[in-house]
């Protein structure tokens, strides 16, 4: 369990809450609008409103003893920017901020920012990969160049093991677990035998994916 100051309730704020509420972590929300505020109650631990350019306000909620510092103020720039350097300049631990473009992300970033999330690039790049292939079921991007796939097993692989299609050798990919629908996952060893209806999860660089999988 991890203490989290969540500054902005919007949308995106209201699901990141929801979703800590769910992992079980103490929440501290925090925004101006007092509506938005009230809705949050039932996910969090406890709320104020308030304004985060505010140094006074924001230095009372003893933002350096929080593990993580979320800025989830999407729609005011200035006001993110401003959260986000106050947050360092108060001692915050980590700071995670969300950008609504990729001039907001290099800005926060040089105004304190340890991480930035970018929702709105993400699905779009979630979206366009996953939504144009037939192979790819889901996607979740790493640092770099990689990232990891789900993607449906060829039908040149069943009946075949990973042992014999070496295929970290190959394309450079390294086929972590494999999934079927109403069975558990299983880990990937160099014995698993691919069979119909199974989906594996992919490390690897998009276009060795490619490659692998004819895609």
């Amino acid at each position: 369990m991890k203490s989290i100051l969540l500054i902005g309730l919007g949308r995106f704020g209201l699901g990141v809450a929801k979703k800590l509420n769910d992992l079980n972590h103490q929440v501290m929300a925090v925004d101006s609008d007092e509506e938005r505020v009230n809705r949050v109650l039932p996910y969090v631990t406890n709320a104020q409103i308030g304004d985060s350019r505010d140094e006074a306000f924001l230095g009372s909620l003893g933002v350096d003893n929080y593990d993580v510092c979320f800025v989830c103020i999407g729609d005011d720039f200035q006001s993110s920017l401003e959260t986000t350097s106050l947050l360092k300049e108060l001692g915050a631990r980590h700071v995670v901020a969300r950008a609504s473009s990729a001039v907001h992300r290099k800005f926060l970033l040089s105004n304190g920012a340890d991480e930035v999330v970018y929702p709105e690039e993400q699905l779009a790049e979630w979206a366009a990969i996953c939504f144009t292939s037939d192979q790819i079921r889901d996607f979740v991007k790493l640092d770099g160049e990689y990232a990891i796939y789900e993607v449906a097993v060829p039908e040149e692989w069943r009946g075949r093991s990973v042992g014999q299609l070496d295929i970290r050798k190959r394309y450079g990919l390294n086929l972590l677990v494999v999934k079927e629908p109403g069975r558990s996952s299983t880990v990937v060893t160099p014995d698993t035998i691919f069979q119909p209806g199974q989906t594996v999860l992919t490390l690897g660089r998009w276009r060795d994916v490619q490659k692998c999988f004819r895609i």
